[in-house]
């Protein structure tokens, strides 16, 4: 099955239970089959805990969902050694992280301790224990969720933290006419709406998964599409409005995002609105407002949207 096959396949069972929510689907998918982890952000009732639970219905792999608190410890993530009475010796438990795809609910409101070690997986794909290092399964994909930051009892993830995500994704509230559909359909399920029981299906498995990521490694991208990205970057560098701009890391969650949107189009080639498409989510986590834009009331998606218009795109 070809990626656009399977991206569509996945896109119609979503389509069962989601509603109005194109964009935070596509950017979703675009990550699980390109290595990438996301952050969804939107304020409570937006449908951010059942799209992730939806995706997992459509896959055929190991799911767990972590409730982030503030009294949760790394190791209620990561696991523990357990003394084991038959044996006279400690045993390794493994955490729910060792699974292949991972729901971080409310990443927010975990302590910077426990952000830490689950970031630390998701960066290094293992988790160190008593000096043993313990490798996460193939493939490992991480989705968690966030209350906007205003919210009370949240501890705002650090730019370092932060970059580990491929994108970050706004869910906001949908269009009038999607959100009558979710009260129509939704409405006799008490708010507690199950993807299984809603039809949706297992149509991707973990084989699937790494040879979508092979043929996306394989998409062609010319010079000028590269040299299109590396200006971007320089661009926000440069620019007084941010007074921190993106890495070459950011180029390359951006340029494995554009791969990623023009496989989703049937091309096996990428084009520079495939960059246009995917700058905002795979940028406005990595780079900074300066004092100045932020008493103007300036946002980084109103900075990154300049930045695009400015910068030249090549033909």
């Amino acid at each position: 099955m070809s990626l656009e096959s399977l991206y569509n396949s996945v896109r119609d069972e979503i389509s069962k239970v989601i509603f109005g929510q194109d964009e935070v689907i596509d950017f979703a998918l675009a990550a699980l089959f390109s290595s990438g982890h996301v952050l969804l952000e939107g304020p409570p009732g937006v449908a951010k805990t059942l799209l992730v639970r939806t995706i997992a219905a459509a896959l055929n792999l190991d799911y767990r969902r972590i409730q982030m608190t503030p009294d949760l410890l790394p190791n209620d993530i990561t696991g523990s050694s357990v003394y084991r009475d038959d044996t006279h010796s400690f045993e390794f438990r493994p955490g729910p992280i060792f699974t292949h795809f991972v729901l971080a609910d409310e990443i927010n409101r975990a302590s910077a301790r426990t952000q830490s070690a689950m970031l630390e997986a998701m960066q290094e794909l293992h988790v160190t224990y008593d000096g043993v290092q313990r490798n996460l399964p193939e493939p490992f994909i991480t989705f968690a969720t966030q209350n906007p930051i205003e919210q009370e009892g949240t501890y705002p993830l650090p730019l370092a933290q932060l970059d580990r995500f491929m994108f970050k994704v706004l869910v906001d509230y949908p269009p009038a006419d999607e959100e009558q559909r979710v009260l129509r359909e939704h409405h006799a399920t008490g708010g507690l709406s199950d993807p299984q029981r809603m039809g949706v299906s297992p149509v991707v498995a973990a084989e699937d998964i790494i040879g979508a990521r092979q043929v996306i490694r394989d998409t062609i991208v010319r010079e000028e599409v590269i040299g299109y990205i590396q200006r971007m970057m320089q661009a926000t560098r440069d620019d007084d409005l941010l007074s921190v701009g993106a890495s070459p890391r950011s180029g390359l969650m951006l340029l494995m995002g554009a791969k990623s949107l023009a496989r989703f189009a049937g091309r096996d080639f990428v084009t520079p609105d495939d960059v246009k498409a995917a700058l905002i989510p795979g940028l406005r986590h990595r780079v900074v407002l300066s004092p100045s834009a932020e008493l103007e009331g300036v946002t980084t998606d109103d900075v990154l949207t300049q930045l695009m218009e400015a910068v030249e795109v090549p033909r």
